[in-house]
């Protein structure tokens, strides 16, 4: 694959959020199969792998902890704090001694002396971002995360953050069908070279022809409580991917890797993370990196999928409410 810069380190385009193994869409894999999908992406060559303490209360750092440890010089490490379980509740807490608690438990259930990129999960509305930036600078200066990123922020959060300590990332949800970050944060990401690394590239399985029907969703999949994925939004939205397929078939790669390609022209500052429990289906998304799309393809796609013709909000108001990230205009 071809490498993109993120933290002053190289990494592979396309890198593993590990969310999915442990947390949000059902019951997660048994232990051995993830723990056989992590080895699968280190053979790959995937060596960006992603996590954060919300994911399954702290268990997903555990797995990649316990799996990984052998390999740690291999792979450029990314976690997140702010965002956890307290008593089986999810707590957004941004005041800084609970960051480096946070930091520190991360530490030990990842099995190792340093994080590459530590994200602040959620911007705590009730801390000033500077005072939670300012305690992640700590952590730098202390040697226990090299470099510190931001996540669901506006531009404008991005540029009080980064005067505090420079701000090496910011994660976004940006696909095809969530286009927010292009409101302002790309600009100014590019301006003070700022990675955006790319969360839910494949609009949660949609453009991955991976939801036929919503009403399959188990109790526990989030994407139950996505507008998009709601009547009437869904079905006007599945409307577009007959195009969408055709598309892919004439640009001679899956629909997977076509938004990966999509995805991947829009900068050479933006790194899409891909979440699966499928070996297969990972060694799919990492073959997007050999794909190349012309630009009468490119404006085809944007002209199809985009803010106007997609229906429905990505979150609930009430999750909405929760982040800061510019919201387009709801399209239904």
């Amino acid at each position: 694959m071809n490498h993109r810069k993120l933290a002053n380190q190289s990494v592979v385009e396309i890198g593993l959020g590990a969310m999915n193994l442990s947390h949000a869409y059902g019951t997660p894999p048994e232990p051995a199969a993830a723990k056989a999908l992590l080895h699968a992406a280190l053979d790959l060559g995937i060596n960006h792998i992603d996590t954060a303490a919300l994911y399954g209360f702290g268990r997903n750092e555990e797995l990649v902890g316990e799996t990984l440890q052998p390999f740690r010089q291999r792979f450029f490490l990314a976690s997140k704090c702010g965002m956890t379980g307290v008593n089986g509740k999810r707590v957004i807490d941004g005041r800084p001694e609970t960051l480096k608690q946070t930091c520190k438990e991360a530490l030990r259930r990842l099995r190792t002396d340093v994080i590459d990129l530590y994200y602040l999960h959620r911007w705590d509305k009730k801390v000033p971002v500077e005072d939670s930036v300012g305690g992640l600078a700590d952590l730098v200066r202390e040697g226990h995360i090299r470099a510190i990123g931001l996540s669901e922020v506006s531009a404008q959060t991005l540029r009080k953050a980064h005067a505090v300590h420079p701000i090496a990332a910011v994660q976004s949800e940006y696909s095809l069908w969530t286009r927010n970050p292009e409101i302002g944060l790309l600009t100014v990401c590019r301006e003070l070279g700022t990675a955006l690394v790319a969360f839910s590239p494949l609009a949660r399985g949609f453009l991955a022809n991976g939801v036929p029907d919503p009403r399959d969703f188990v109790e526990k999949d989030i994407r139950r409580g996505m507008p998009r994925f709601h009547p009437p939004h869904f079905g006007r939205n599945r409307k577009l991917l007959d195009q969408f397929n055709r598309i892919a078939w004439e640009a001679g790669c899956t629909p997977a890797q076509l938004a990966l390609a999509w995805l991947l022209a829009k900068a050479p500052f933006v790194l899409p993370i891909v979440g699966t429990t499928s070996i297969a289906h990972l060694e799919e998304d990492i073959a997007a990196s050999k794909v190349r799309l012309s630009a009468d393809t490119l404006a085809t796609l944007e002209k199809l999928i985009n803010a106007d013709t997609v229906s429905g909000s990505r979150y609930p108001p009430e999750t909405l409410a929760e982040i800061d990230t510019e919201e387009t205009p709801n399209a239904g």
